[in-house]
């Protein structure tokens, strides 16, 4: 039922004028699917504050709220289509009421990580996009068919909405940052292994896949939690941060259908943050992320920073290893020439990250894991406090070219995230002693030594000679042998 709805959704956004790709189809998909949840939360609390003797008081005022405007009911439990707004009168609401009212909440709100505060953001960063009242009216009766009641309803819907955002991601116009193999995010995870009563941030949040793939493991691992562990996980456990509109709305709404009623997800730019006002209250005990890379920060953000650099994710690696409490770990993606390049930055980044925390793991990743990325990526794994003594390396290899087609799976890191246990030898994992590391570039693109002698490729000039050369060969035997056989014919 539900992927059904999803695709009919689609279909009807596919057909207005104003949404013309799947990141709009995303974004109008995500507003609407939040002032329903919005509903159906509203909804429980008033039942359980019922049941309890108490009265509730609602979030929205009752013009507002989704049973309200959106799908008012008859007496048969049914939309009622004679009192429910459709055409120009549905666009006229939405635009020139329903987004005004729900913006003001941001003034509203006793604090930035209140579900008020949440609502006055999405809706002063986003805008309705469906020009037709009558396709808005189409796709509100398609999400209306929706349910949050059960914890297995709630997974599927996450689970769909984990696809879409991976459309998105697929569709280009920079989509793509925001999007992380999942089978990736969850072997980072496990690494890094975080425990109730951690704080786990993620400050370039995009689409919250790290949150919510941390706050999966963590109700996996820890099946018999108390009251208060459960209001520790939803309320001060996770956090992040996100420059962009559409990505912060995003992982409101991923964390949401994953189960976070009221997600610590900031509307900030990380970056604009200057790191030597970074206090102790600031700091996590896990770092998870997925930087942007290849952007260039204007030199006024690049003043934050001790090392002075354009590429962002450099400036994003400087800023996690700050925000890390003493012991506190991480695991970071990033592009794989960090380990070699020898621009100043670089080595002063590598050297920093060597001297004040442990680099214990290096996973390289093979081309394709991102689709749609032209670069290869590593993750770096690492402790705060130690300096590193000895990495441990691990090169992923699927042995099939990776791509839209073969994504990566978690059984392609089932090895890694054993192995990387006790940091085993093996064909593909070696480990390099810190002593052996350059001490003055720093340089970590170590090759794997139990991979066999490097093919030597040769050049195309060699290879054609070769195949004129075995030509040659073959018409001198295919002569000899058409003489045989005519010397055959002749003695008959």
């Amino acid at each position: 039922m539900f992927e059904q709805a999803f695709k009919n959704i689609d279909d009807v956004l596919w057909k207005d004028a104003g949404c013309t790709s799947e990141l709009d189809y995303t974004e109008q998909t995500s507003w609407l699917l939040f002032l329903k949840y919005l509903d159906a939360l509203e909804t429980d609390r008033a039942t359980a504050a019922a049941l309890n003797g108490k009265t509730y008081t609602h979030i929205l005022d009752k013009p507002y709220r989704w049973a309200s405007w959106a799908a008012p009911k008859g007496k048969d439990g049914r939309i009622d289509h004679n009192t429910a707004l459709t055409g120009d009168d549905l666009i006229a609401f939405v635009n020139g009421k329903l987004f005004p009212y729900l913006h003001g909440f941001k003034q509203k709100a006793a604090g930035p990580n209140t579900i008020e505060y949440k609502i006055g953001e999405i809706f002063g960063e986003i805008k309705n996009r469906i020009q037709s009242g009558y396709n808005l009216r189409e796709i509100i009766d398609h999400i209306d068919e929706l349910r949050f009641a059960s914890q297995s309803e709630k997974h599927e819907l996450s689970h769909l909405y984990e696809a879409k955002i991976k459309n998105m991601g697929n569709a280009g116009r920079n989509g793509g940052e925001y999007y992380t193999p999942r089978p990736l995010i969850r072997a980072i995870v496990a690494v890094t292994a975080p425990k109730l009563g951690e704080t786990i941030c993620d400050p370039a949040v995009g689409s919250a896949g790290f949150l919510c793939e941390a706050f999966e493991y963590l109700r996996a691992e820890n099946p018999k939690r108390t009251t208060a562990q459960d209001r520790a996980l939803q309320e001060r456990t996770f956090y992040g941060k996100e420059k962009k509109s559409l990505a912060y709305v995003i992982a409101i709404m991923n964390m949401i259908l994953h189960g976070i009623e009221a997600p610590n997800i900031l509307h900030v730019n990380t970056l604009a943050e200057n790191l030597a006002d970074v206090q102790e209250k600031d700091r996590f005990d896990i770092i998870l992320a997925n930087p942007p890379f290849g952007g260039k920060e204007r030199k006024e953000v690049q003043q934050n920073f001790p090392i002075r650099t354009g590429e962002t994710a450099f400036l994003f690696l400087q800023h996690f290893i700050k925000v890390i409490k003493a012991g506190g770990r991480a695991g970071i993606v990033i592009k794989n020439t960090f380990l070699s390049n020898t621009d100043n930055a670089s080595v002063s980044l590598r050297g920093k990250l060597l001297t004040e925390c442990n680099l214990h793991t290096v996973l390289d990743c093979p081309g394709g894991t991102f689709q749609g990325a032209g670069v290869k990526t590593v993750v770096l794994f690492f402790e705060k406090g130690t300096k590193t003594r000895k990495v441990w390396f691990y090169q992923l290899d699927p042995g099939r070219n990776m791509g839209k087609t073969n994504p990566l799976n978690d059984a392609d890191l089932a090895e890694f995230v054993k192995l990387q246990k006790t940091f085993a030898d093996s064909p593909k994992s070696w480990s390099v002693d810190a002593k052996a590391i350059n001490s003055t570039t720093f340089d970590l693109s170590v090759k794997n030594p139990n991979s066999g002698e490097e093919i030597a490729h040769r050049s195309p000039q060699e290879i054609m000679d070769e195949i004129a050369a075995l030509d040659a060969e073959s018409a001198q035997v295919l002569g000899k042998i058409r003489g045989l056989l005519k010397g055959n014919t002749n003695d008959d």
